[in-house]
C-alpha cells in the first residue's frame, strides 16, 4: 500500500470504518489477543473441553491395559475389561478427529477475523499507516503474521490438554505407588527449565525472523511498484540485491530457531528416556518385593511415557512461541491511532471551510505552521507553492483525511473532529492525482461510496469529468472490469474526478487532480468546477498558472503559511508569486506557453472560443469571464470573500 493508495482510501473509509467497528473490541489493548480469543471463545471452550476429554481417555487407558492383563494372567473373566479398552481406544479416535477439525476451524476463524480488523484498522488510520509502516510490511503483516497469530487460541488451549497429561500421569503414579512418583518429580525441575529455555530463545528467534521477512517483503513491494524505472534505468540486478539485503539475517534467525528447537528436543531425548527407564526400574524392584503386579507395572510405563512427554510440549511452545511474535507485530499496527469521530451533524450551510492556527508536523518538521484560512461557501480557491510547501498536506487536513497536530478545521463552523464518520465522507468529496480505482467495473469505480449509486448519476458524473466519451469506447462500456480497461495517466485521472463529482457532498478538495490533463480538457473542467454552483466549495491544488486564473481567488502556501490569498492577476504582480510558476513566464496569467508542457498535451496552445478574449494570453486579467463576482475588498482587508 504506497502513500497514495492510502490516501486515496480514504474515499472508501466508510466501509472500513464500519468493519472496524463491527470486528474489533475497542476496550481491548490494541495488540492483545484477548479480543481475538473471544471471538473464537465458544469455540475454543469445546476445543479444550475435547483435548481435556482425550487426555482424560489416554490417562484412563493404561490402568485399564493394566487391569487386563492382571486378569489374563490370572485366567479370570476379561471380556468386560476388553471392551472398555476397546471403548477407549475407538473415544480417542473420535476425540483425536474433534480435536483436529475444531483446531483447523478456530484457526481459520481467528486468522479471518484478525485479517478484517487489521484491514478496517489500516484504512480507519489513513494516510498515517503507510507512512509509519512501509507498503510491503504491512502486506506481510496482513497475511503471514495475522495467520501465525491466529493459531494462539488453539494453542492455547491445545497446550492446556498438553501439561494435563504430564500431571495427570503423576498424579496416576503416586496412585499406583509415591516411590514412582518420586522418581519423576526428582527430574521434572530439569524438564520445566528445557521448556523455558526453549520459549524465550524461541520468541526471539521468530521475532527476528518475521522482521527480516516484513523488509524483503517491503523492498520487494517498492521494486513492483518501480519496475518501469528499474527497468529503463537497466538496475535489476542492484535491486534484485537490494530486495535480498535481510535474507543473511532471515537465515540466520531461521538457523538459531532451528537450532533452539533441536537442542531442546536433544536434551528432551536425553532427560525424559532416564526418567522413564528410573520408573519402569523402580517398578521392577517393586514388582520383585510383590507390591505391584504385572499390570500396574504395564501401567506405570505408559504412565513414564505420558508424564516426561516433553515432546509435546517442545511443539506446542514453538508455535505458541511464533504466534506471540507474530501478535506483537499486528499489535504494532493496531497500537496506531485510528481518528476519533463525533456525534454531531451538519446545519445547513453553503460549505464555508476554515482553518484555525493549523500546525501539522512531519518527520520532526512543521510542514504546515499556523495555517489561518477562510474559504466562503460556494467558491472556488486555488492553492499554490513551491514543492514541498504543504499544499497536498493541507488539502488532507482540510478534508479530513489526517488530523493537524495543533489548530481545528471547521466546515460550517462545525469542527471536522465533531461529525460523525458519515456525515464526514457525505459531506466531503476528494479527488486525486494519481487515483485508485477500486470496484470491479468502472462504474462501480465511480459510484464507490455511494450508497446506492444510480447509472444516471456515474454517466453525468463522467460527462462531467470529460470521461464518458472514453469510458463508452471500453469493451464493455461502464460494464468494463476495472483491472481489463486501457487508460492513459489523464484517463485514470478523469475517472477519478469522475468520482469525486458523483459523490457530490458541499466541499470538493481537488489534490493536483487536474496535472495529467490536456490544456482542452482541464479548461473544461475547471470551467464546470467554477460553474458548480453555490452548494458546493471548491479547493484545488493547483501546479498550473492557468488553473489559478480560473479559479475565484488563489491563497499562496510559502514556508508552511499562508503568504496571500487574493485573485490571480492581483497576486501576479508579485515577482515571488510568479516563481512559483516559474521565474520569468511572461504569460503565465492565463496559462500560456510558460505554464510548463501545456503545449503538446492536448495538440492545441489555447482554445479562445471557450473563454472568451480576456482569456488569451497576455490579457490584462487571464480571468475574463470565468470570474464569479462578489469578491469585494482587496487581499487582507475586512470583507474579503476569502482570507487568511
Amino acid at each position: 500500500m504506497s502513500a497514495t493508495s492510502a490516501r486515496d482510501s480514504a474515499i472508501g473509509c466508510e466501509a472500513g470504518s464500519r468493519m472496524t467497528t463491527r470486528d474489533a473490541d475497542s476496550s481491548a489493548p490494541p495488540g492483545a489477543l484477548g479480543p481475538a480469543a473471544r471471538h473464537s471463545a465458544g469455540r475454543c471452550a469445546v476445543l479444550c473441553l475435547v483435548s481435556t476429554a482425550a487426555t482424560g481417555a489416554g490417562l484412563v487407558l493404561p490402568t485399564a491395559l493394566g487391569r487386563t492383563l492382571d486378569l489374563l494372567l490370572a485366567r479370570a473373566p476379561a471380556n468386560r475389561w476388553v471392551l472398555y479398552c476397546a471403548g477407549l481406544v475407538l473415544l480417542l479416535a473420535l476425540l483425536d478427529a474433534c480435536q483436529t477439525v475444531l483446531s483447523g476451524t478456530v484457526d481459520a476463524r481467528t486468522t479471518a477475523w484478525l485479517r478484517r480488523r487489521l484491514t478496517g484498522h489500516v484504512l480507519a488510520v489513513g494516510p498515517r499507516a503507510a507512512a509509519r509502516f512501509r507498503s510491503g510490511d504491512l502486506v506481510a503483516r496482513l497475511v503471514g503474521n495475522a495467520a501465525q497469530a491466529g493459531t494462539a487460541p488453539a494453542a492455547r488451549a491445545a497446550l492446556l490438554a498438553a501439561l494435563t497429561g504430564p500431571v495427570g500421569a503423576t498424579v496416576a503414579l503416586a496412585l499406583i505407588d509415591p516411590w514412582l512418583a518420586a522418581v519423576f518429580l526428582a527430574g521434572a525441575p530439569v524438564l520445566a527449565l528445557l521448556l523455558r529455555t526453549l520459549a524465550r530463545d524461541t520468541t526471539e528467534c521468530v521475532a527476528g525472523y518475521q522482521e527480516a521477512q516484513g523488509r524483503i517483503a517491503s523492498a520487494l513491494a517498492e521494486a513492483l511498484g518501480g519496475s518501469r524505472t528499474i527497468r529503463a534505468a537497466g538496475t535489476a540486478d542492484r535491486e534484485t540485491a537490494r530486495i535480498l539485503r535481510p535474507l543473511p539475517e532471515l537465515s540466520r534467525s531461521g538457523h538459531r530457531m532451528w537450532r533452539v528447537q533441536g537442542r531442546a528436543a536433544g536434551q528432551a531425548v536425553a532427560v525424559a528416556p532416564l526418567l522413564q527407564l528410573g520408573i519402569v526400574a523402580v517398578a521392577g524392584v517393586l514388582l520383585a518385593r510383590h507390591r505391584l503386579t504385572v499390570g500396574e507395572v504395564l501401567a506405570a510405563s505408559r504412565y513414564a511415557v505420558l508424564a516426561t512427554g516433553v515432546g509435546v510440549l517442545v511443539g506446542q511452545l514453538a508455535g505458541l512461541a511464533r504466534a506471540r511474535a507474530a501478535t506483537g507485530r499486528l499489535g504494532e499496527v493496531l497500537a496506531e491511532p485510528a481518528p476519533a469521530y463525533g456525534s454531531h451533524r451538519l446545519p445547513a450551510g453553503p460549505g464555508r471551510l476554515e482553518l484555525r492556527g493549523v500546525v501539522a508536523r512531519r518527520g520532526g518538521r512543521a510542514v504546515l505552521d499556523g495555517v489561518d484560512l477562510v474559504v466562503p461557501g460556494g467558491t472556488t480557491l486555488a492553492v499554490v507553492g513551491r514543492s514541498g510547501a504543504g499544499k497536498s498536506l493541507l488539502a488532507a487536513v482540510a478534508g479530513r483525511l489526517t488530523d493537524p497536530d495543533a489548530g481545528e478545521v471547521l466546515l460550517d463552523e462545525v469542527p471536522l473532529r465533531e461529525l460523525t464518520h458519515a456525515e464526514l465522507r457525505r459531506a466531503i468529496g476528494h479527488a486525486f492525482e494519481r487515483p485508485a480505482l477500486l470496484g470491479v467495473t468502472v462504474e462501480d469505480a465511480i459510484g464507490l461510496g455511494l450508497a446506492s449509486p444510480s447509472p444516471a448519476r456515474v454517466r453525468d458524473a463522467a460527462r462531467t469529468a470529460r470521461a464518458d466519451d472514453f469510458v463508452r469506447r471500453l469493451p464493455d462500456g461502464y460494464a468494463t472490469a476495472v483491472a481489463d480497461a486501457p487508460r492513459s495517466g489523464g484517463e485514470s485521472q478523469r475517472l477519478g474526478l469522475a468520482r469525486a463529482f458523483a459523490h457530490g457532498g458541499r466541499l470538493l478538495i481537488l489534490d493536483d487532480a487536474l496535472s495529467s490533463l490536456d490544456t482542452v480538457t482541464e479548461a473544461h473542467i475547471t470551467r464546470a468546477l467554477v460553474d458548480d454552483g453555490p452548494d458546493t466549495t471548491r479547493l484545488l491544488i493547483a501546479h498550473r498558472a492557468a488553473t489559478a486564473a480560473r479559479t475565484d481567488a488563489v491563497a499562496w502556501l510559502d514556508g508552511g503559511r499562508v503568504r496571500a490569498v487574493g485573485p490571480h492577476e492581483e497576486l501576479w504582480r508579485d515577482a515571488g508569486y510568479r516563481a512559483v510558476f516559474g521565474e520569468g513566464r511572461e504569460l503565465g496569467q492565463g496559462g500560456g506557453i510558460g505554464d510548463g508542457g501545456e503545449i503538446g498535451d492536448g495538440g492545441e496552445l489555447w482554445e479562445g472560443a471557450e473563454f472568451g478574449e480576456s482569456d488569451r494570453p497576455g490579457s490584462p486579467s487571464g480571468v475574463g469571464e470565468l470570474r464569479e463576482p462578489g469578491l469585494p475588498g482587496e487581499p487582507g482587508e475586512p470583507g474579503n470573500a476569502v482570507s487568511s
